[in-house]
């Protein structure tokens, strides 16, 4: 083959400067104090980074002390998942003490689509959704506009068509990383995402308020005068309670209501099945019932507690942490309670799911009292008082989802994408196997492969976005030299399915499977040449000495781009901008008019010299060629007579890829099939022709590939 020394070469050099680099370091974060404080500027402050984890707190004066605000870390430092490029993208976390995300800003990426594609915009547009969700859910990158078609919100983030791969890989970066923080600073983690605690509906049975109490099932909460007392001791604080020690200052009843056993008895059937209905599915609620003095300054559910907002001296906690409840904004009065429950005021405070909260779990209330130390500047103090509610667990079904691995879920989701792939190639492989059946044909043959290459160019690439590329092979230089992990390639299902698929096909054929039958912007480059004839073009005849020459520089090419990704350069992105494939086919010819210009020009090329980028250009074909030379089989049948005397299959071979000699160049076939319809075609094939009308059979043999 021409070229075919000095390609072997390149690619030796390329192998070795991998080795060399296979140990580059991985990457690590990039902020210190200085770059922190500028994203969060006063009245935020910058703590002292954790001895033990690379996270920052970030504190924020409250009632005259320093609270924790968010931590603050990067993702790449907890959690390097390579993206789609082969490099982990950097993502600056903010997380609040209750496990929801305060912010997410993009630091560093290297994912294509972003990088001159679709731009940065949409990529910042994207992690601004992680803001006020819990990282204790398991958070889904749905389809574009998912949430407005009426997906969770608290569980599903909107996905960017034509980057479908590089959103999954971010969402899995923010949420591995975050979940990594929650385990050492918020005490959950990894398994605790995701479970659905529901109460089992078909356990009810009547029990009187003194029952659920006796079991515990309801909680009470009362702090006494000299209860208060006590807790402010030594603090300055007068006590201004008034009457007898042992009176109650305020005094709760707690109950989480989900149950039937313990909401039905407490509320009441209708009211129950009220709120049950309003609560919706995986959702909690918890009451609480005054029976302290009503008018007290200190009863948090007085007449001064605000309906529908979260209560300040109110709080659900679970495993050291806040639950985010709020006041359900129901009528807090009225009929329909349990005999014997106070009659003063009560909220029902609502918990969602994505708080994670789990009421099969021991969780606490707690009360905040509330007083103040001095007459000109006056100082807050707060004391807390608890009281821990432990249900049976057997009251409830925990659910937990079958995930499975975080690459699992586009799998699922692209399950009809992959189906239809998974039926062009099963009909592929028997339509190009069996040589003397649709291939024979040279009518019906034209008319299957024309529509073979709509569905490639139409479903497999402006559809499914599976349009192989360069961009994978310089992911896995990174991912060699750099992160050592090659998960970022299962993130993208139909891609992964199709280059399993043409390494298959190297080995047993070539190059050719895919480059001429599953590319989408070669598809595109046979339908636009389809124009040629009515336009009047003919093709340009390139001399066979430049011919040779230019075929060559595909493999300078790809040595020059999978030697400056080895090297770590960022100039591997801009070289592989030579595949027009991002404009054409994942952003479908909407990008900057350099981009357009250059992906046109080629099209335009292609009408003079049939598939000129594939043949010169191409860096994938290069790589494609080179690992093609494995290939066990000669596959495509020759006769005798093929190069002498007959000439007719390389005068037909557009691609150029029949010497004179009749040997096909499996490094340069695009398997079009059109030889081998030529040479079963007794009306077509010369030597046929010829031994028809001498009265003899011509009969094909194999030509060794040299």
């Amino acid at each position: 083959m021409g070229g075919g020394r000095g390609a072997g070469l390149l690619l030796r050099a390329a192998l070795l400067l991998l080795a060399v680099l296979v140990a580059h370091p991985a990457a690590a974060g990039q902020l210190d104090r200085a770059g922190l404080e500028r994203h969060f500027p006063p009245p935020l402050v910058v703590g002292e980074k954790d001895d033990r984890l690379p996270v920052w707190p970030i504190l924020k004066q409250q009632a005259g002390s320093y609270e924790v605000f968010a931590y603050a870390f990067e993702s790449v430092d907890l959690a390097p998942i390579p993206g789609f490029g082969g490099t982990p993208p950097d993502l600056l976390i903010a997380l609040a003490p209750d496990g929801t995300f305060r912010d997410v800003t993009v630091l560093s990426h290297h994912e294509p689509v972003f990088l001159e594609g679709l731009g940065p915009e949409p990529l910042f547009a994207f992690v601004e959704q992680y803001a006020g969700l819990s990282a204790r859910q398991a958070i889904r990158v749905g389809r574009p506009n998912a949430r407005a078609a009426g997906a969770a919100p608290q569980t599903t983030v909107d996905g960017i068509s034509m980057a479908t791969a590089s959103t999954r890989v971010i969402n899995q970066s923010i949420l591995a990383s975050a979940l990594a923080v929650a385990r050492a600073k918020l005490g959950f983690g990894a398994a605790n995402v995701g479970l659905k605690v529901e109460a089992r509906p078909d356990l009810y049975e009547p029990l009187a308020l003194a029952d659920l109490l006796a079991r515990g099932w309801v909680r009470r909460l009362t702090v006494t005068n000299a209860d208060a007392a006590s807790a402010f001791r030594g603090t300055g604080v007068a006590d201004p309670s008034e009457g007898p020690p042992d009176a109650a200052l305020t005094d709760l009843y707690v109950a989480a209501l989900d149950p039937p056993a313990i909401g039905r008895n407490l509320l009441g059937p209708t009211r129950y099945d009220a709120l049950m209905h309003e609560l919706g599915p995986g959702n909690h609620a918890v009451m609480v019932i005054s029976a302290g003095p009503e008018d007290a300054p200190e009863n948090p559910v007085g007449d001064r507690f605000v309906l529908g907002a979260v209560p300040d001296r109110l709080a659900i906690s679970q495993g050291g942490l806040i639950v985010n409840a709020r006041d359900m904004a129901v009528e807090r009065r009225g009929a329909g309670l349990a005999e014997g429950l106070p009659p003063g005021p009560w909220t029902i405070l609502r918990i969602d799911q994505a708080a994670g909260f789990d009421p099969s779990a021991p969780w606490v209330l707690t009360e905040t009292i509330v007083r103040e130390r001095g007459q000109i500047l006056s100082e807050k103090i707060a004391r807390t008082f608890t009281v821990e509610t432990a249900l049976p667990a057997d009251l409830f079904t925990r659910i937990r989802p079958d995930d499975g691995p975080s690459w699992t879920d586009p799998w699922r989701a692209r399950a009809p994408e992959l189906a239809l792939i998974g039926l062009m190639l099963a009909v592929l492989v028997p339509v190009l196997s069996s040589q003397r059946g649709l291939v024979a044909d040279r009518r019906r043959f034209a008319l299957f492969r024309l529509a073979f290459l709509a569905l490639t160019l139409g479903f497999v690439g402006w559809f499914a976005q599976a349009q192989l590329s360069i961009v994978t092979l310089v992911g896995l230089v990174r991912a060699a030299t750099v992160t050592h992990d090659l998960a970022f390639l299962l993130y993208d299902p139909p891609s992964l399915v199709l280059w399993a698929f043409a390494l298959a096909a190297l080995v047993a054929w070539g190059r050719g499977t895919f480059c001429g039958w599953l590319c989408p912007f070669g598809a595109l480059q046979e339908f636009v040449a389809l124009l040629a004839r009515p336009l009047r073009i003919r093709p340009v005849a390139v001399p066979p000495g430049l011919d040779r020459a230019l075929r060559s520089l595909k493999y300078v090419v790809l040595a020059g781009i999978l030697g400056a990704a080895a090297a770590g350069s960022p100039l591997a992105d801009t070289l592989s901008e030579v595949e027009p494939f991002k404009t054409a086919i994942t952003l479908y010819f909407v990008r900057a008019w350099p981009f357009v210009a250059y992906a046109a020009g080629l099209l335009v090329l292609n009408l003079f010299v049939f598939k000129g980028f594939c043949r010169y250009l191409c860096p994938l074909g290069a790589g494609l060629a080179l690992l093609g030379r494995v290939r066990i089989l000669d596959w495509i049948p020759r006769r005798a007579e093929c190069g002498s005397p007959c000439q007719l299959c390389k005068v037909r071979c557009r691609y150029g890829a029949i010497a004179p000699s009749g040997r096909v160049d499996y490094a340069e076939c695009f398997q079009c099939m059109e030889c081998v319809t030529i040479i079963h075609d007794p009306g077509q094939c010369v030597p046929q022709v010829v031994a028809r009308k001498r009265g003899r059979r011509a009969a094909p043999r194999p030509v060794t590939v040299g």
